[in-house]
């Protein structure tokens, strides 16, 4: 009996502290995912015009970071010139980056494509997000956005 309360409570330990964004210094230079530099990369006001075509890209653009995923750091968004968004994912989620990106300069290496984006998954990340049960429920059509699928992150500014 010793044995499994202990086990169950090194479990809780173990997911309390994986579900929270990774708490590391986030400085120019600092890299997430796959390490990459930030020569090449385009503004991500970019993107429309490069996804015109329906087809997925591999991309590198720069961009602030408008918002990371609170519960994990599994996504982030970034902003456009036209305020929309762009959202971006971690490939197969083997990273994830640090609440503290929010606000910063990055470059991001990675596919970008146009999907349409189901009312149950802008829902699900409208909860990530802590947004209130009343928005959430305002959550009725299906929306099309940019994605892009990050293999590496850096910081620049």
């Amino acid at each position: 009996m010793k044995i499994l309360t202990t086990f169950i409570a090194f479990c809780l330990i173990a997911f309390g502290s994986y579900a929270q964004p990774p708490d590391v210094p986030v400085t120019p230079g600092s890299n997430y995912g796959s390490a990459i530099s930030a020569s090449g990369a385009v503004a991500a006001a970019e993107l429309p015009k490069l996804l015109q075509d329906g087809q997925p890209h591999d991309v590198k653009v720069t961009a602030v970071v408008s918002e990371v995923c609170p519960k994990m750091g599994c996504w982030m968004t970034l902003e456009m010139a036209d305020k929309t968004a762009v959202f971006v994912n971690m490939k197969d989620y083997g990273f994830f980056v640090p609440a503290a990106l929010k606000g910063k300069t990055v470059v991001i290496d990675g596919q970008a494509t146009v999907k349409k984006i189901t009312v149950d998954e802008l829902r699900h990340y409208a909860e990530d997000s802590k947004k209130s049960k009343d928005e959430i429920a305002a959550i009725n059509q299906p929306k099309e956005e940019i994605r892009l699928t990050a293999n590496g992150i850096v910081v620049v500014q």
